[in-house]
């Protein structure tokens, strides 16, 4: 057994890893990433494939290091080869890089034989990860009630310049004119606002009010699309 895990190009001054150690090295990287992909998925929209990564990827980084152990070359050649996998896969979102190196640095304390502190750092950043996760969807919940876009046909004799402005300061937070379009041939304008509702109940009486404004045109509000910031 000790010849079968020995490498070919060891030497006498190499020291070879026990079978013992490694499994308990990989179990507990397997585990803790396990931990990981389970704590991200509770309130964040995730693929299947993704959390199979976060579950798999501590245990890969953790043999890396433990076949490393070192090795200066090895180690500049798997940072090499690691280097590539970022331009053959599609940028994600803040939260998915951060939960990556999270999952990459559990695998490189389990790797270096910390057990106990691959595990504490495993469960204090699954803890603030939840907790975070907790308040940021309330708070995009309050957001998303709120957050309006808001699209007004008017005539074109109608100068849009400030002609909604008293309803909006009776109803709105905060209001943008993000696009001015033309529409039946030049004889109707569609704007398009951003806007932040004071009160979401009172949306009607907003609606109601721009009817009388506009000549009863079409009026649409939608939820607001944000766009997410990429690192």
């Amino acid at each position: 057994m000790d010849t079968l895990f020995k490498g070919i190009f060891d030497g006498e001054l190499v020291k070879v890893i026990d079978i013992g150690d490694f499994l308990i090295c990989i179990g507990a990287a397997l585990l803790l990433g396990t931990l990981t992909a389970i704590s991200y998925t509770l309130k964040n929209e995730h693929t299947k494939s993704f959390a199979v990564t976060l579950a798999l990827l501590p245990s890969v980084v953790c043999v890396v290091i433990m076949m490393v152990n070192g090795n200066i070359g090895a180690g500049v050649a798997v940072a090499g080869a690691f280097s590539l996998v970022r331009f053959r896969s599609a940028p994600g979102s803040a939260k998915e890089i951060v939960v990556i190196f999270m999952a990459m640095g559990t695998g490189l304390i389990a790797g270096m034989g910390y057990i106990g502190y691959a595990a504490l750092f495993t469960l204090i950043m699954c803890i603030s990860f939840i907790i975070s996760n907790i308040f940021i969807s309330r708070k995009t919940q309050n957001d998303n009630r709120v957050k309006r876009t808001l699209k007004i046909t008017i005539p074109e004799d109608l100068d849009y310049t400030g002609v909604f402005d008293d309803i909006f300061k009776e109803f709105t937070k905060s209001v943008e004119l993000i696009r001015v379009k033309t529409a039946n041939m030049g004889s109707m304008f569609r704007l398009t606002y951003d806007i932040t509702l004071i009160d979401a109940s009172k949306e009607k009486q907003m609606i109601d009010k721009i009817r009388e404004r506009n000549g009863n045109l079409e009026i649409a509000v939608s939820r607001q699309e944000t766009q997410q910031t990429e690192l």
